[in-house]
């Protein structure tokens, strides 16, 4: 059975997967990892990588393909999202990688991978026919899509992401409540092209955040996929995470069971965005989709 690989090279983690696509058509995952790298750290200010960044990265990803072709693969897909697309310096970084790891990035634009998350999530879910909304966030970047059933009816991307946010507005720690409100309005002004009263059947969200906020609701000492896909997070939830990491220095977010460490930083102000998310599509709860984007470039690239 033939094997395949995906790196998704996002603003704050790489992402790799390798699965083997099976006879019938369906995969059997054989890795499916993330490292925190943060190749968008300081991004907002400079408007380049850092040389630090590009380094922990590029490192990660040469792992990764190294990896792959112990795996035997037979093809190798690599992708690139906000981060990428915003810095000054992607062609440099993009550069290295292909020199030192033989993998070439594809930067996507945002609406890609829109509909790429629409694919893992109906491919993984088993959603019931009815509008649906998934939001994909991440570091740099939140990915809307809307479709009813099968069909995708609207797709876009907003530069709403955990990495900005906290570096912008200091939600790295202990915060007050007055900087709390003040980042949830800049959050809520910023998702403003979801408008309001529009609210579907189904709301799936993806993306570090989300499931390392379903890992903390279930106490996962241990990262499990299978009880993160498909969880259930109430709204009630996401404020009371929020009041959680908002109470609490750094050392001792990363104390909390179920939360990466290497995400105590950026979580406060990823449970802003998907509590903001929710409110702007009148929502009181969502389903998790422990598939992302990487899942979705597994059907699209090598599924027939």
């Amino acid at each position: 059975m033939a094997r395949y690989a995906v790196i998704d090279v996002g603003t704050n983690s790489v992402k790799f997967n390798v699965s083997e696509r099976r006879e019938d058509g369906t995969w059997r995952t054989v890795v499916d990892r993330a490292e925190i790298t943060r190749l968008g750290e300081g991004l907002q200010e400079t408007g380049e990588i850092n040389s630090d960044a590009m380094e922990r990265t590029v490192s990660a990803i040469g792992a990764m393909a190294a990896e792959a072709q112990d795996n035997e693969v037979t093809a190798i897909v690599a992708v690139g999202t906000m981060g990428l697309r915003t810095a000054g310096n992607s062609n440099q970084f993009i550069d290295a990688v292909q020199q030192r790891c033989g993998v070439r990035i594809e930067v996507i634009p945002g609406e890609e991978e829109g509909r790429l998350a629409y694919l893992a999530v109906k491919s993984g879910l088993g959603l019931a026919e009815g509008s649906l909304v998934i939001f994909d966030t991440g570091g740099g970047s939140t990915q809307f899509t809307f479709g009813r059933g099968a069909s995708v009816e609207e797709r876009f991307s907003l530069n709403v992401g955990a990495v900005r946010f906290t570096e912008e507005y200091g939600l790295g720690g202990m915060v007050s409540p007055a900087q709390l409100r003040t980042a949830l309005d800049a959050i809520a002004a910023d998702l403003a092209r979801l408008g309001t009263g529009r609210s579907p059947d189904a709301l799936v969200g993806m993306g570090g955040a989300i499931t390392n906020i379903a890992a903390v609701k279930h106490g996962l000492a241990k990262y499990d996929p299978d009880i993160v896909q498909g969880s259930v997070i109430e709204r009630a939830e996401i404020e009371r995470q929020i009041e959680l990491y908002r109470s609490r220095s750094l050392d001792d977010r990363r104390k909390i069971v179920g939360l990466q460490p290497k995400r105590a930083d950026v979580i406060l102000a990823g449970a802003c965005i998907v509590m903001t998310v929710m409110d702007k599509l009148s929502k009181d709860e969502l389903s998790v989709s422990d598939r992302g984007l990487r899942h979705g470039l597994l059907i699209d690239r090598f599924a027939s």
